[in-house]
């Protein structure tokens, strides 16, 4: 029996290829962030989506902005596509940014290569995947010349590993856009509905330098950071006592991701930079965790002895980010039973809402009403993808069933 979804699953069955082509084009152009040059990657994608008949608005985002925040150039896409009056706007959020590659890989991570039915590249599985996925299941919607009501926008924005406030925040904030639902990239088979949130400080250590040969002429920065370090990393045992409720997240925890400092290996160091990740379950309240991970710092610096005459340690500590932990708004409910039904069908299998320690884009929609959720292309698990890792990569099956869900969903959400 023919129906709408079994029409959508044929007309994507139909266009596969070309889905996987339109993909290799967009993983073929790098964005690795840093250092950011991310508009290439808008005005290739603009390009591909115009041979579609997409007309894509390009809103570059201010140079000065854009450096203030440590990137060289983002341009930010909206594709809208308008039905009848009476239906809600539903946006489809993927970003194109990621982070470099890094060592490991066995496949070009630039190449978009294909193997034992998988296509391999950096960005493949989070979230130039969901490039594809979201715009072919907007393309076998208007194939079904079906009636339908309110409207759909593609989102390609170019800030995710950053924090994106330059990306879908921006758009956001300059009211260029402001749909009643969305879906954000996934990366599972799992509908997201809630993630942890992230706090990122950059810690500052400043001693005095001196001549390794009379260390005690100066104060060690090194030795200083390390005691510090200590008294963070003793936190992550009290943090496994605070348990989260949301089915998928479990416990806050933090991590030092980069340290920097001293001049040679001569030198006593008088400086280090530490830069610090907290990531929040949603049930704790970002200024409180704040607030602590300060007097935790400022006590340790404090219990610091440098050495007799020995200047005491200096410590800054400055934001880098605060993402806001996302918690499901009332009005998800029949967007997440629509994917889940629907992901059952295609799929096979029971497909839960469930909460992610990841930190997303989806959080900035939330945050201004917008009930939003997670699912797109990508295995069981994050870590089945590779994702941020070496040999980074997408299942074209699992691409295709979730083109196929997200096709279903928009026609269950907007048919008249």
């Amino acid at each position: 029996m023919t129906t709408p979804h079994t029409q959508l699953d044929a007309w994507i069955d139909a266009h596969f290829d070309e889905q996987i082509a339109f993909l290799q084009q967009l993983v073929r152009v790098p964005t690795d962030t840093p250092p950011g040059n991310n508009a290439p990657h808008a005005e290739r994608t603009a390009e591909l989506l115009a041979a579609m008949g997409y007309a894509a608005e390009k809103h570059a985002v201010p140079e000065a902005e854009v450096q203030a925040a440590g990137l060289q150039s983002i341009t930010n896409l909206i594709v809208r596509r308008r039905f009848a009056d009476g239906g809600p706007v539903i946006a489809l959020n993927a970003h194109g940014d990621v982070v470099p590659p890094g060592e490991g890989w066995t496949h070009d991570p630039y190449g978009g290569e294909i193997a034992n039915g998988a296509m391999y590249g950096r960005a493949t599985a989070v979230s130039k995947s969901d490039f594809s996925s979201f715009t072919f299941a907007l393309r076998a919607l208007e194939s079904l010349k079906a009636p339908l009501k309110g409207g759909v926008e593609l989102h390609f924005t170019y800030d995710e590993e950053f924090g994106g406030e330059l990306g879908p925040g921006w758009l956001l904030a300059k009211g260029l856009t402001k749909p009643d639902l969305m879906i954000a990239a996934g990366f599972s088979y799992q509908v997201v509905v809630a993630h942890n949130g992230c706090l990122q400080l950059e810690v500052t250590v400043q001693g005095e330098m001196a001549h390794a040969a009379i260390p005690d002429s100066g104060t060690d920065a090194l030795q200083g950071a390390t005691h510090i370090l200590n008294a963070l990393y003793a936190l992550n045992r009290d943090y496994l006592q605070v348990r989260s409720t949301v089915e998928g997240i479990t416990h806050p925890y933090l991590n030092v991701g980069l340290i920097s400092g001293g001049t040679n290996t001569n030198v006593i160091p008088g400086k280090v930079v530490l830069k610090l990740d907290r990531r929040m379950i949603p049930e704790e309240d970002p200024a409180q965790v704040e607030a602590a991970l300060r007097e935790t710092i400022a006590k340790a610096a404090a219990s610091f002895e440098p050495p007799r005459g020995g200047k005491a340690l200096r410590v800054d500590v400055k934001r880098l980010l605060l993402a806001r932990a996302m918690q499901p708004l009332a009005g998800n409910a029949e967007l997440v039973k629509a994917l889940q039904t629907h992901g059952e069908a295609v799929f096979g299998e029971p497909i839960p809402a469930v909460g992610t320690p990841l930190y997303t884009d989806v959080r900035l929609y939330v945050e201004r009403g917008i009930p939003g959720v997670i699912y797109g292309a990508g295995p069981r698990t994050v870590r089945e993808s590779n994702a941020k890792r070496a040999d980074e990569h997408v299942r074209l099956d699992d691409l295709r069933r979730a083109t196929k869900v997200v096709a279903r969903a928009l026609h269950d959400l907007l048919r008249a």
